[in-house]
């Protein structure tokens, strides 16, 4: 008798088409974080074929902080462009520039993102907000549930989530409520490398190895950029690097590596013992709590 058995990435990929589904099917005006990142192309992947042959149902958001990387803009320009997906683009700079929000004293804006989605959320309707975190992120992300309800101020109480047993999800809300949705919560790092090895998903190039110039900033390789400059202690090195996770330019570091295909990435991802997030992010760097703090005020 043959017996048909699903892989472990088959069983992560059924799993999160089920949940995109049952998004869809529950909730009236669903949105996909798209920003180009790694997390978010295989996002946008899994919608795609949640969907074929039909297109995406739903449009995609990026909340533009106005430092990202150019081959990452470049990318997620190009992706939509090829699926026929609409793209809402929320402007950190714009909210700056109205008076909005206020740009921190050190330039950076990762922190000021909140209320620029916030308010895109409240603008285009969105009830229910695909995300690509993963619970190997980060202490808060294990936290949280596939379902995350966030209350009509678009925050989150870690102490009041609704049970998820059998994989039965509650997308009841009422009026100005919302969901954050995590389809890929059960994934690892190295889960979504292997998925894009096995789709054949196309990255942008900062995802691997290149030669960059970089300044040693407490241990992290930040790229030299109109946003990061040598301070009068650095030194301009040229080193080979690539990314784990992209982020604003003005705070994610590049890490040293040889790993130029998806082969040799997943390789030296299997041989580490650190989060992406831990080794590249310098947002996470202002407290223990951070990624929690934010969380709660609506962060993804």
């Amino acid at each position: 008798m043959h017996l048909y058995q699903l892989s472990h990435l088959q069983v992560l990929e059924s799993e999160a088409i089920h949940i995109i589904r049952e998004v869809v099917a529950e909730l009236e005006h669903p949105v996909l974080m798209f920003s180009g990142g790694k997390d978010s192309i295989v996002m946008l992947r899994l919608a795609e074929r949640a969907f074929h042959p039909a297109k995406i149902p739903f449009p995609v958001l990026h909340v533009d902080t106005g430092h990202n990387f150019p081959e990452v803009l470049e990318f997620r320009d190009r992706r939509v462009a090829q699926l026929g997906v609409h793209i809402v683009v929320a402007s950190v700079q714009e909210a700056i520039d109205s008076g909005s929000v206020v740009e921190p004293p050190d330039g950076t804006r990762n922190r000021i993102q909140t209320p620029v989605l916030l308010a895109a959320i409240e603008k285009g309707g969105f009830n229910a907000i695909f995300g690509g975190a993963r619970r190997d992120e980060d202490k808060a992300r294990a936290k949280e549930r596939i379902f995350s309800f966030r209350d009509d101020f678009g925050q989150w109480d870690p102490k009041n989530q609704r049970p998820e047993l059998w994989s039965l999800f509650n997308g009841r809300i009422h009026s100005g409520e919302s969901i954050r949705v995590f389809p890929l919560s059960n994934w690892t790092e190295l889960d979504i490398w292997h998925y894009i090895q096995h789709q054949k998903i196309d990255l942008p190039s900062i995802y691997f190895a290149h030669d960059r110039e970089v300044v040693d900033r407490g241990g992290m390789l930040y790229a030299v950029n109109e946003f990061i400059q040598p301070r009068s202690t650095e030194l301009i090195e040229k080193r080979r690097v690539r990314y784990r996770t992209v982020g604003d330019a003005s705070l994610t570091a590049a890490v040293e590596s040889d790993a130029d295909t998806v082969a040799s990435v997943i390789a030296e991802v299997a041989s580490t013992r650190i989060t992406e997030r831990g080794a590249t992010r310098g947002d996470d760097k202002f407290s223990e709590a951070s990624m929690e703090d934010r969380k709660r005020e609506g962060y993804f």
